[in-house]
């Protein structure tokens, strides 16, 4: 892996979004996205930096299909080609459990993929570029021993990407609603807890707050191990992966 395409320096254990590399991409960022039609980038060309939280969220607010960021982000990646930010991508705690999807496993042991969002202007497998660049950084500039992530059936996502580079299917998650404030945002319950102190629909309720629940579907489960030795330690069975005949999917 070249210094181009590394995420540059990632601290260890906790992620930072104010590593090197992140004043520079900002400065590239957003009035950089788009900006009309331009040659189809080669795959070779995309490179992966830190980016600071507020210019990925921006991104992802407007971009990504819940339009916005998640809570407990621990550091932000941006995909670039030469100075155009095409793609981010998150990195945080995720659900407050993960790690015991892992025997003996720690909550320092790992990180979930929050956010993933890549350009359309990207090329064909983009997706698998920019993640495999991500883990192999994560492998080796982290002491995280593996990756949790979900695909979404709720938008008709299997997971395609996750199984194109080779992740562990584990099944699906607990259903969790998120939390409505009447602004059409779906928040997830860690989130507002983190923000109220609780979740309870009726103490925010009680306190003026016009709150609704939205129900979600399961969640796809995946798992990546970035230290392979850790492979026998994973708790759920691995499953076959879903396809998109199996939701009609599209993702």
């Amino acid at each position: 892996m070249t210094q181009d395409h590394s995420v540059g320096s990632i601290n260890d254990p906790q992620l930072s979004n104010q590593c090197a590399g992140s004043v520079e991409a900002a400065r590239s960022e957003f009035h950089q996205i788009g900006g009309g039609a331009t040659p189809t980038p080669a795959l070779h060309s995309i490179r992966i930096a830190p980016i600071k939280f507020n210019v990925a969220k921006r991104v992802l607010v407007k971009h990504h299909y819940l339009h916005s960021m998640p809570g407990g982000t621990q550091s932000s990646l941006g995909a670039f080609v030469e100075d155009r930010l095409l793609g981010v991508l998150t990195l945080g705690v995720g659900p407050s459990n993960a790690h015991r999807l892992v025997e003996k496993a720690a909550p320092t042991d790992c990180v979930t993929l929050t956010r993933l969002w890549l350009s359309d202007e990207l090329p064909k497998n983009s997706e698998s570029r920019v993640l495999g660049i991500a883990l192999r950084s994560l492998g080796s500039a982290t002491s995280f021993k593996f990756v949790a992530t979900y695909a979404d059936p709720n938008v008709e996502h299997v997971g395609t990407i996750y199984q194109a580079t080779n992740w562990i299917y584990i099944g699906e998650s607990q259903a969790m609603p998120l939390l409505d404030f009447g602004d059409g945002v779906g928040r997830h319950t860690r989130s507002v807890a983190r923000k109220y102190g609780t979740h309870s629909l009726k103490y925010l309720r009680k306190h003026g707050l016009t709150v609704k629940k939205i129900p979600q579907a399961r969640k796809h489960r995946y798992i990546y191990f970035l230290d392979r030795t850790w492979r026998n330690r994973l708790k759920p069975e691995q499953l076959q992966y879903p396809k998109k005949e199996d939701r009609n999917a599209t993702d």
